[in-house]
């Protein structure tokens, strides 16, 4: 059989010159193979543990200390400390096992490829805000001692840290290593000499009650409060993990040193992240005993200071030792969560634009949103902005913990990690609705929709919702999106074994690889994700689940409209309720964060605030409805124009083989090659004149869809613009009673209240008072605009008229032109097209109306084309452009419609050929030569009448003779 699979073009094969070399890219977005894992276990471990020296840990334990005491801030870190090992064990196993990242993990883990996209941006908005935080911190130290402005403080704390992290985990091993002793001493030996010097700071810390109302004992709703606080470092296990995929193959030799490495790298990053968090706590209770201000206390800076204070008698060394040590620590981290993040960044972004630049473009990019949240002051609002991150972030790690401690036991999920877009669904409803729905109940709850104790225990909300919904909705599902084919080069056994990639002919091992249909070859899994033609033809539906779609989609649309439109119906909803949806969900977290639970503003102006928001929520629905609806259907039309191009490249790879084996058969039988040859031709010559017919009708049977979409198009605008149109004077007459209510209000209280005069001034009623006419009557000029344009566009399209029918000529012409507007208008190399009407007294004729009306849209481009040729090469000033159209009665029984141009006219050699299809003069791109030929048929053959090109004394002409009566 002939292989018919897409040809492959060279550039397809060439990658950026940084994504193809590892030492930078450090396989981003593939499996780690063994070949790159040249690092000791012990190396691995000590560049993870490396990552947590960052010291949001001790701001988080002081800012806990100082809002809800020691008793309930203890308490809270351990728990929650507690929970994050537990539920890191799993996860850093997995990741350690299949030597993946966190987000291959969770595609793999109920998630799905498309699905691990939400969770990819969760991730990597986990790395920006915490470099944020903590190069906040070492901005701080930096004002500190060398008196640098914050602002610039902020800008060398991150652009630092790019070279160091450019070349990936390569130099970051070194960097951990460098620094890891002076950083472990410098961080243990402020307590161990405040102990010695000061002990009685241990029983002041026991004893401090910070802003609790309920003193030193234990308040249920402040110790969730402050867990909701330390769940955001869950995350963190992404960070740990994106290190251990580089851990060496598990064996006998290294089995204990293996495991060891897991544990103290994996989970274990919480025991030492969790005593960070307690020692932040005490040292910001020593820092204010030392005197400093609360709102001092809680930054690093400030507490380090206080314990070095204990080590060094000199206040200069103080700052010395402290600030390098801020510096140490926050170079340490941040290494880490650009490098997360520039991961983060690749997988979400290769997705959904199956593009992938490299990952040091996505590295400075997490830089520069980092950089931005600085800026804008992330550090003043740091409680706020983890509590309400802790919400998402424990659902999706809650999901992907329920998948490989319940799901995988109970084989309700494949018993291995599956991440290769060739063999998953696009969406698992396993692990990502679960994460959905327990991330809205969470948040529900964060914002008090159930009450302040359920406000307080919102992290506990998510992990228990989506623990538990995970394995429920697996076994409803019964696991069938997990897979959506069978893994044949994970069966073949090939694990040793390098294969070579069809696309980028790399070779990559065959963890890394997967089989191709549509290429007919092995494909890695990079070359896979990037691929944006293929249209995931290897997956095909189960039996079962096409079933279950047939059945929903035949309930809620197939009885009352037709299936395209249902299918574009239930798109757009899906796509403007999610939009909608984010947009709702922002400005009311916005809103919530910045507006309601300031004790500042006052209720007024937060019902004010409230109701503008609302306004502008509402008001952005319509042009996102209008984008949506424009991106549908221009997928619609690049699908169906990729599947066209799709079957011709097949059918012209197939003519090409038929011919190579002509051409074989005339080579062995040479003695009858005369006949041969005169029997090919005539073969060929047939097949071609097929080919040009079916490729004619086919364009005719494109127009007549077109015809339908404009017509459906033009009808849904018309409704919305008719109410538009129809409340404008609603609108007018409303404003103008407001205004007089207003002047009404002034005459009989003159004395103006302070706040309503401030409002009246700040509004500027004079203002509105003489804009709002003006603003009226162009909102009217544009209805009217929109509403001709609309009835142009049901007039070309006539769907309702498809069998012969009396017309208008004229309307069809008019409708045509105005459809044809802003290709007369004026450009650059020309003015604007004149065009000039002699109409004559027409009676209405029976013919084809949309057929007639495409004839008369071909003939005006093609005069427009011509005079914008004409204009090109032109070096007259005093030249204008125009088009002459002439209609006439013949006889009482014949229509004559003369459309002419004066450019530079037709040259005799090609008049001959005007009407031949596929003839054109035009650049290649500019036109198929179908133009003249379509309309020639409709015209002469559809309606029996003349098409014919006549000679004038400037440019050209066309004239088109039609009965009056079919």
């Amino acid at each position: 059989m002939t292989n018919t699979d897409p040809k492959i073009v060279k550039e397809r094969r060439d990658y950026n010159s940084w994504v193809a070399t590892e030492t930078l890219e450090d396989y981003s977005l593939r499996y780690a193979p063994k070949s790159f894992r040249k690092w000791s276990e012990f190396l691995v471990a000590n560049t993870a543990i490396g990552g947590i020296s960052f010291l949001a840990l001790e701001a988080i334990g002081g800012s806990l200390v100082i809002n809800y005491g020691f008793t309930n801030s203890f308490w809270a870190i351990i728990v929650v400390s507690l929970i994050i090992f537990l539920a890191g064990f799993p996860i850093a196993y997995y990741a350690s096992k299949y030597n993946i990242d966190i987000d291959l993990l969770t595609r793999g883990a109920g998630f799905g490829y498309i699905g691990s996209t939400i969770t990819s941006l969760i991730y990597a908005s986990f790395t920006f805000i915490f470099f944020a935080i903590e190069a906040a911190i070492m901005a701080q130290a930096l004002e500190l001692y060398f008196h640098i402005p914050l602002a610039w403080g902020y800008l060398i704390s991150s652009i630092i840290i790019i070279p160091i992290v450019f070349y990936g985990v390569t130099l970051i091993n070194k960097l951990q290593l460098w620094t890891q002793p002076i950083w472990l001493f410098l961080m243990v030996s402020p307590y161990l000499f405040v102990l010695h010097k000061e002990p009685e700071a241990l029983n002041y810390w026991f004893n401090f009650t910070g802003n609790s109302p309920t003193g030193t004992q234990f308040d249920p709703i402040l110790f969730g409060m402050a867990a909701k606080v330390s769940f955001s470092l869950i995350a963190q296990l992404g960070e740990q993990v994106d290190y251990l995929r580089f851990l060496p193959p598990k064996n006998q030799n290294n089995s204990r040193k293996w495991w060891i490495a897991m544990l103290v790298a994996g989970p274990g990053w919480v025991i030492l992240g969790g005593a960070k968090q307690l020692g932040g706590a005490f040292l910001a209770t020593l820092a204010i005993a030392h005197g400093n201000t609360i709102a001092q206390a809680k930054e690093p800076i400030q507490m380090y200071l206080a314990g070095f204070a204990d080590m060094f008698s000199q206040p200069e060394v103080v700052l010395f030792v402290a600030t390098l040590f801020v510096i140490i620590s926050q170079i340490k981290i941040n290494v880490t969560n650009a490098y997360a993040g520039s991961l983060a960044w690749s997988n979400f972004f290769s997705r959904l634009t199956h593009s992938h630049p490299g990952r040091v473009v996505w590295l400075i990019f997490n830089v520069a949103i980092a950089l931005l949240l600085m800026e804008l002051g992330i550090f003043e609002t740091l409680e706020s902005i983890l509590g309400l991150y802790s919400n998402v972030a424990i659902a999706w790690i809650g999901a992907i913990v329920a998948d490989l401690v319940v799901n995988k036991p109970l084989k309700l999920s494949p018993s291995y990690i599956e991440f290769k877009r060739a063999y998953l669904y696009n969406i698992n409803p396993v692990g990502f609705g679960a994460m959905a729905i327990a991330s809205v109940v969470a948040i529900m709850a964060f914002v008090g929709f159930f009450g302040p104790l359920l406000q307080a225990y919102s992290p506990f909300i998510a992990l228990t919702v989506a623990f538990c919904l995970s394995p429920i909705i697996a076994l409803v599902t019964k696991g069938k999106y997990y897979i959506a084919r069978q893994n044949t080069v994970r069966t073949l056994n090939l694990s040793d074994s390098l294969l070579t990639c069809s696309i980028c002919t790399e070779s990559y091992e065959a963890q890394d690889m997967a089989f191709c249909p549509v290429y007919d070859g092995y494909i890695c899994s990079l070359c896979c994700s990037l691929d944006a033609r293929c249209d995931d033809q290897c997956k095909k539906e189960t039996p079962e689940i096409a079933e279950e779609k047939s059945s929903f989609s035949q309930k809620l649309i197939r009885s009352k409209i037709s299936p395209l439109l249902g299918q574009r119906i239930i798109k757009f909803l899906g796509i403007f309720l999610s939009i909608a949806g984010i947009l709702a969900a922002f400005l009311g977290l916005l809103y919530y964060l910045q507006i309601e639970q300031s004790s500042e503003i006052s209720s007024y102006t937060k019902q004010v605030v409230a109701s503008v928001i609302e306004v502008v929520f509402f008001s952005l629905l319509l042009p996102i409805a209008i984008g949506i609806s424009w991106f549908i259907l221009s997928e619609e039309s690049r699908e169906r124009a990729e599947a066209e191009l799709d079957k011709q490249n097949i059918q012209l790879q197939q003519e090409i083989a038929e011919r190579k084996r002509a051409e074989i058969a005339l080579q062995e039988l040479a003695q009858e090659l005369e006949i041969r040859v005169e029997q090919r031709t005539a073969e060929l010559s047939e097949a071609l004149q097929n080919l040009r017919q079916a490729q004619t009708q086919l364009i005719k049977e494109k127009l007549s869809s077109l015809s339908q979409l404009v017509a459906g198009i033009a009808h849904e605008i018309n409704n919305p613009v008719s109410f538009i149109h129809g409340n404008l004077q609603y609108a007018k007459t409303y404003i103008e009673d407001l205004l007089t209510f207003i002047d009404t209000y002034q005459q009989e209280i003159p004395e103006t209240p302070p706040m309503v005069a401030e409002l009246f001034d700040e509004i500027d009623v004079d203002f509105i008072r003489a804009d709002y006419p003006k603003l009226l009557e162009s909102m009217r000029v544009g209805t009217d605009r929109i509403t001709q344009i609309v009835l142009s566009l049901r007039v070309f399209s006539r769907l309702d008229e498809s069998d012969i029918k009396e017309v208008d000529l004229h309307q069809g012409l008019d409708s045509t032109l105005v459809i044809l507007g802003s290709r007369l208008k004026a450009n650059s190399e020309r003015s604007e097209i004149e065009i000039l009407k002699l109409y004559g007294d027409l009676p209405l004729v029976e013919c084809y109306a949309v057929e007639i009306n495409q004839v008369f849209l071909n003939l005006l481009i093609n005069a427009i084309d011509a005079l914008d040729d004409f204009c090109r090469n032109c070096k007259s000033t005093n030249y204008s452009p125009k088009i002459t159209i002439k209609t006439c009665l013949l006889d009482s029984k014949w229509v004559r419609i003369e459309i002419a141009d004066n450019g530079s006219g037709i040259p005799e050699h090609i008049q001959p050929k005007l009407f031949d299809a596929f003839f054109t003069t035009k650049d290649v791109g500019k036109g198929m030569g179908l133009g003249l030929s379509i309309s020639y048929q409709i015209v002469v053959e559809n309606h029996g009448g003349k098409l014919y090109f006549l000679n004038v004394e400037q440019g050209a002409a066309f004239v088109m003779e039609i009965p009056v009566r079919s």
